[in-house]
């Protein structure tokens, strides 16, 4: 015996196949055991053994074929008159079996005209045999034949249904897992973006610094040893630093169960003062200037304004062709404006970056920016150089409060001040 994919069906469905038979050829030969009028149970008629034989026969072919189960079962009910056997519930279980089975996997007109139908023989071969003299037990009896069909193909449409809205259910969950997976996998890519970004402005930033500062050692190591040996030290501490934040980033990208690493927190505005005096040992005077009165951060806005700034002084560095810059920073109820500007006509400098392939600096940055809903704006100054200028939303100041308290819009106030009075 072979299951619907075509190989031997589980032990499991094997026995319920046997199993429900074996019940329904005893019922069966029960029913053509019993007699009319109550006078008890006789010994079953060889007729009784033909009839519960053949129709329980059919009865594992009811799911391959149930329309021909249907068709065998009720032939074996309407004989069972013309052999003078008792038409009672019991012989027809076969019949009863078959047609939950149909109903259940047919649809409901079909379903219903076919029960229908079974249904209608059989009574009518009762009627028919009984030749017109039907006593109150005989129509009773009718009456429960023709029910126990009916009310098995009632009870498999409703299992039908029942399978439907399972299967819906389970194809609901299925697209929701999908739906889940699918965003889970965006949002890997986002934070590889991230990564990235964060990667790009780090090194970017730090190898400029560090071959500002190589620069300025092989151009004073035969006239000034003293100061070249200086800008070394700056070179071997600019490299640290890049190593440090380096493997910070990197160990993002860490599995559950890689050495851990010390982790430190993001960058922000509040380590501005040390981002400008790195630029500071490379050769570049930054100062700084804000307006109005500066509050504490939410830490993605925080490290969007610090890469911003960090990008913007790179990039200075690298085009420019001068020795100076400024930040200002104008803080509003509703937005801080961030503004970077340097005078450089470009010079050598940006004859050199002109051989060189066009990077992602300010692509980077605008993304930052509208990435936490800001907008950002870079291009040449009518008076000479070139200036970057981003706006960035901030949050009420209630929900700042709530992220930093006092003690750090206070240390951010500080390292303000002090940045804005380096020369």
């Amino acid at each position: 015996m072979t299951g619907p994919g075509g190989g031997p069906r589980p032990r499991a469905a094997r026995w319920r196949e046997a199993t429900i038979t074996a019940v329904a050829f005893a019922l069966c030969l029960f029913g053509g055991a019993l007699q009319v009028d109550d006078k008890g149970l006789a010994t079953p008629p060889l007729a009784a053994y033909v009839i519960a034989l053949v129709s329980c026969a059919v009865l594992p072919a009811r799911h391959r074929a149930p329309l021909a189960a249907v068709a065998a079962t009720t032939a074996c009910g309407v004989l069972v008159p013309p052999l003078h056997l008792l038409l009672s519930p019991p012989i027809v279980v076969p019949a009863v079996i078959v047609a939950y089975s149909f109903a259940v996997r047919a649809e409901r007109h079909a379903a219903g005209a076919v029960v229908g139908a079974s249904t209608s023989l059989l009574v009518a071969a009762n009627l028919v045999f009984a030749n017109g003299d039907l006593s109150w037990q005989d129509v009773s009896r009718t009456a429960a034949v023709a029910a126990f069909p009916l009310v098995a193909g009632i009870l498999g449409h409703s299992t039908q249904n029942r399978r439907a809205y399972l299967a819906a259910m389970e194809e609901r969950a299925q697209r929701a897992e999908q739906s889940r997976d699918s965003e889970a996998r965006r949002r890997v890519a986002e934070e590889r973006v991230r990564i990235a970004r964060e990667l790009h402005d780090l090194v970017a930033h730090q190898i400029t610094l560090a071959n500002a500062q190589a620069t300025v050692a092989a151009h004073l190591f035969d006239t000034r040893p003293e100061q070249t040996r200086e800008s070394l030290h700056e070179l071997v501490e600019t490299t640290r630093e890049a190593l440090d934040d380096l493997r910070a980033t990197v160990g993002l990208l860490r599995q559950t169960g890689d050495a851990a690493s010390p982790a430190e927190p993001a960058p922000g505005l509040s380590r501005l003062p040390t981002l400008l005096e790195s630029f500071r040992r490379a050769g570049l005077e930054v100062s700084v200037h804000h307006d109005g009165r500066a509050r504490p951060l939410p830490p993605g806005l925080d490290l969007t304004a610090y890469r911003i700034v960090q990008e913007a002084l790179t990039n200075v560095t690298k085009h420019a062709g001068t020795g100076s810059a400024r930040v200002r920073l104008d803080w509003n109820h509703d937005r801080v404006t961030i503004t970077v500007a340097d005078d450089g006509g470009g010079g050598a400098a940006a004859g050199a970056a002109a051989d060189r392939p066009p990077g992602y600096g300010l692509i980077g940055m605008r993304e930052r920016a509208t990435a936490v809903g800001g907008r950002l704006s870079a291009g040449r100054r009518p008076e000479g150089g070139f200036v970057v200028s981003t706006e960035l939303p901030l949050p009420p100041v209630k929900d700042t409060a709530r992220r930093a308290g006092g003690p750090v819009a206070a240390e951010g106030r500080t390292a303000g001040a002090e940045a804005g009075d380096a020369p």
